[in-house]
């Protein structure tokens, strides 16, 4: 893709108000079209030679934020008539048992992260539910008055923080001499961002004997939601502090695995028949 046509597309983007991680992941399934095309000019027929491309080699929800990325882009270029649908995908009533991280593979990476901001990092996303886009929100200003406030795409949201994660930060501050602005920063000063945090919580992976496959910074937001609705049961404010405008989304961080689901079905049997 030209360069300048790249820079445009990310002006798009920009105006649309994506937020800088939507945007890089746009750019990201752009470049792979592209490499796709080797050259070749786009048209209808090799867009949809691409969903099927994508189909055999990504899982079915990947393929369909990739595909999303793509149209953007078409529209983006009045090309609106290489737009191709996606994929349609029954909705999952069991969560991946392969994929879940458990309280005590987490525990386990805690202990790997040993005294590290990694460490730090870790407990603060789990602790608190937020998105690692998020976690530069989480100020000395802000672990001082216990709520962080976000401010993404026009609308803000209350963070809390509670007492425990306080405490460990007001440690992990004092331990790293941060004075004021973002707790976890880059050695230039800068937040940390996605790509330092999961590459960082892949190193862990070996050590602390969890799979590669459970081990990334959303996974930490999932067993927060799931451990959160396991004492509460209320979805409603669940959503609330996830952040999330429709309750479907929240249902996904809720979902158990088939094995929770067959133990129940195993006492619904045993009560009938006793």
């Amino acid at each position: 893709m030209e360069n300048r046509l790249f820079v445009q597309f990310r002006h798009y983007l920009i105006q649309e108000e994506k937020s800088s991680a939507t945007i890089e992941k746009y750019l990201r399934d752009i470049r792979c079209f592209f490499r796709f095309l080797s050259g070749k000019e786009i048209s209808k027929e090799k867009t949809i030679a691409f969903k099927e491309y994508l189909t055999q080699h990504y899982a079915p929800s990947s393929v369909n934020s990739m595909l999303v990325a793509l149209n953007s882009f078409l529209r983006f270029t009045n090309r609106q008539e290489y737009c191709v649908k996606t994929l349609k995908i029954q909705r999952q009533i069991f969560s991946r048992e392969e994929q879940e991280l458990s309280k005590a593979e987490y525990k386990r990476l805690i202990k790997a992260a040993a005294n590290t901001r990694l460490s730090y990092i870790i407990q603060t996303i789990c602790g608190t539910g937020i998105r690692v886009s998020e976690l530069q929100y989480i100020t000395t200003t802000a672990v001082q008055k216990g709520k962080a406030v976000v401010n993404c795409k026009g609308k803000m949201r209350i963070i809390l923080i509670p007492a425990p994660v306080r405490e460990l930060l007001k440690k992990y501050i004092k331990k790293a001499g941060i004075q004021q602005g973002s707790v976890f920063i880059t050695k230039s000063g800068k937040p940390v961002n996605r790509s330092n945090i999961w590459r960082d919580m892949k190193n862990l992976c070996t050590k602390a004997n969890v799979s590669e496959k459970k081990v990334f910074p959303h996974n930490l937001r999932h067993l927060f939601a799931r451990i959160f609705y396991s004492l509460d049961k209320d979805i409603v404010r669940l959503a609330d502090l996830l952040g999330h405008s429709s309750i479907n989304t929240t249902r996904i961080y809720t979902i158990e695995s088939g094995k929770q689901h067959l133990i129940q079905l195993e006492a619904v049997q045993k009560i009938l028949t006793t």
